[in-house]
């Protein structure tokens, strides 16, 4: 079983390498909404609640209701087409909550492996401290000793029960491997669950975070991402948010498929941290597609996750030649040689760095070491670390 385990997380590994081939840049944001459409759904909507509120729970009810066929076999499209007339949202919020559906299934089936080694050693372990609280009791049992008699069998009692509960724990985990299952999943936390039993947290509580998130894929073909929009206009980022389940049919085209009028959208300003600002609006020029995950905190404010998705770049250097790497520090600057092997390489014949001579007799001075193995380090002020990585670097660079 372990040996299969093994094989079984090679494997994934190497599935999510291909999965991977591009680049991810992920930036944390918080959205501010402004405007809201005008009116509600007398469908769709409850209560007081807004338009995106609606949506954000109509969307989280998808990916529940999604998990659950999905858990009995159904389809991606069969669910995508029903999932539409159950929920009220449009296709694309409909398959993308399908999608989330799906990878929190195959989470839970790459973590049931990883829980069983878990479950096992915690058991190895419990069963070796079992032992040791029946060698205790026996003991104070000899000992005849009444007041150590009664620790020790509280000890005992309370390492039989862990345990029993760790094998049980197993036994179901096995089960749920050999029958490819996954154990079940509580949609808002176990923990709040189990609070919420407890009477320590309240209903409305369970529900908001039940309730709390809206997620978009981003797609090329529809400049970045056509539910949520980040957008810069007049020297600040805005969030565009679709209402989808406000859209209503107004007719039907030549092929049976119901023509829907235009959702309206929430806007509101977006926040990014300054260092993330310029490089999230040229990825926004550019128009690659991008992921948006907007959470409602318990706090009633929006945290929003973008994730831009970028194709790797491409290998400009021969790496047959080997390598150069510099790293710079606050107090100094170190080159190395090395091969395509990763092995240090010797100094090219005629290599030499220019820096000044006879500064190097007392501590903090500038001072050079110059390894004919392959190694450079320089000791600097703090004003010259940045002057000496480029002469460093203007250096080293004819060697490839």
């Amino acid at each position: 079983m372990k040996e299969q385990r093994k094989n079984k997380k090679r494997k994934n590994k190497k599935k999510m390498s291909e999965l991977n081939g591009g680049l991810k840049y992920t930036v944390c944001g918080e959205w501010f909404p402004e405007a809201y459409p005008a009116f509600r759904s007398e469908k769709w909507s409850r209560g007081d609640e807004d338009p995106l509120d609606t949506e954000m729970r109509l969307f989280c009810s998808c990916e529940r209701w999604a998990f659950n066929r999905l858990l009995e076999g159904r389809s991606r499209e069969e669910l995508k087409q029903e999932g539409q007339g159950v929920c009220g949202l449009n296709s694309r919020y409909c398959d993308d909550a399908i999608m989330k559906a799906k990878a929190v299934i195959e989470s839970q089936k790459e973590l049931l492996s990883l829980e069983i080694e878990e479950t096992e050693t915690k058991l190895s372990r419990a069963k070796k401290k079992l032992r040791w609280a029946e060698k205790d009791l026996d003991k104070a049992i000899k000992a005849n000793d009444p007041a150590k008699i009664e620790q020790a069998k509280r000890t005992f009692h309370g390492r039989k029960t862990r345990v029993k509960k760790l094998a049980a724990k197993l036994a179901e985990l096995q089960k749920h491997e050999a029958n490819v299952t996954i154990p079940k999943v509580v949609f808002g936390g176990r923990s709040l669950w189990r609070q919420v039993c407890q009477g320590k947290a309240s209903r409305e509580e369970w529900r908001d975070v039940r309730q709390n998130r809206l997620y978009a894929r981003g797609d090329d073909t529809k400049n970045g991402n056509p539910n949520i929009r980040a957008v810069y206009q007049g020297g600040e980022f805005r969030l565009n948010i679709t209402i989808s389940h406000l859209s209503e049919q107004k007719g039907i085209d030549s092929k049976g498929r119901p023509i829907m009028t235009r959702a309206p959208r929430v806007t509101g300003k977006l926040w990014l941290p300054e260092k993330h600002r310029l490089k999230v609006w040229e990825l926004l020029l550019t128009g690659v597609p991008y992921t948006v995950e907007l959470i409602k905190g318990r706090d009633g404010r929006y945290r929003v996750h973008i994730a831009f998705t970028m194709t790797a770049p491409e290998l400009v250097t021969d790496p047959n030649l080997g390598y150069v790497g510099l790293d710079t520090n606050p107090d100094g600057v170190a080159l190395a040689n090395v091969n395509y092997f990763g092995q240090p390489e010797p100094w090219p014949e005629g290599f030499i760095v220019p820096y000044p001579k006879a500064l190097h007799k007392f501590d903090g001075e500038f001072q050079v070491t110059m390894h004919p193995n392959g190694f450079f380090t320089s000791r600097c002020p703090n004003w010259l670390t940045a002057a000496v990585s480029d002469a460093l670097t203007s250096s080293a660079f004819w060697l490839r």
